[in-house]
């Protein structure tokens, strides 16, 4: 949404004082804004910018296993340029591949986003880390889109599909169910500046060892 431009109003100036001074009245405009000029640029100087640094800078949270860490950097980079929570594409990484680029599930899925077939043009190397994360973390941002913001309806959305954002949480999949209910905290716990999370251990210990294990070694780790 564009903003309002400032309305500026102008005012007659005050006579000048004809009176006793150091200064006749004459100097007196001229040396003010001499005076004025100096002082904002010692302040410029001395300010600092105020501007948050740009989610490119920001990196990922410390949460996330080895295997997304090694990505970090590229992750930042990718979800800038898709407009997305770093943190937030981290928790899809981390679910979907456990950081490992050559992910395949039983539904065809593929590479580090586990992006299904169909999102891929007949060009497209769906293995390419950089062609992987510009389509999976384009739907990742559609799905943003749909829920309003909501990052936990979106990662049911990435999951099962946009539509089930609009539909009950009852009819979501057992699997949309589970993605969630890891998810979202491990997005909450990275969002909010932990240095560990309890989710990402539980969805490890549960679920995730063996992709991990696979990625690690795909990513030669030591």
């Amino acid at each position: 949404m564009p903003r309002a431009r400032p309305i500026y109003r102008e005012t007659a100036a005050a006579p000048h004082d004809q009176g006793s001074g150091c200064f006749p009245g004459f100097l007196l405009p001229p040396l003010a804004v001499i005076i004025i000029s100096l002082s904002l640029a010692s302040f410029a100087i001395q300010t600092p910018a105020l501007e948050p640094p740009p989610a490119s800078a920001r990196g990922i949270s410390p949460v996330f296993t080895a295997e997304v860490q090694h990505w970090a950097s590229s992750i930042s980079q990718w979800a800038a340029a898709s407009r997305v929570d770093p943190n937030l594409a981290a928790t899809v990484m981390q679910i979907e591949s456990c950081g490992d680029p050559r992910a395949r599930s039983s539904a065809g899925a593929m590479g580090l986003f586990q992006v299904m077939p169909f999102h891929f043009s007949v060009t497209d190397s769906p293995y390419n880390p950089d062609t992987n994360a510009a389509r999976g973390l384009a739907y990742l941002a559609r799905s943003v889109d749909a829920a309003n913001g909501d990052a936990r309806l979106a990662l049911a959305g990435y999951n099962g599909g946009i539509g089930v954002i609009d539909r009950g949480e009852w009819t979501w999949s057992a699997q949309t169910k589970r993605y969630v209910q890891y998810g979202w905290p491990i997005y909450q716990d990275a969002r909010n500046g932990a240095t560990e999370s309890k989710a990402v251990l539980e969805w490890y210990s549960r679920y995730g060892a063996s992709l991990c294990r696979q990625a690690h070694g795909r990513l030669g780790l030591p």
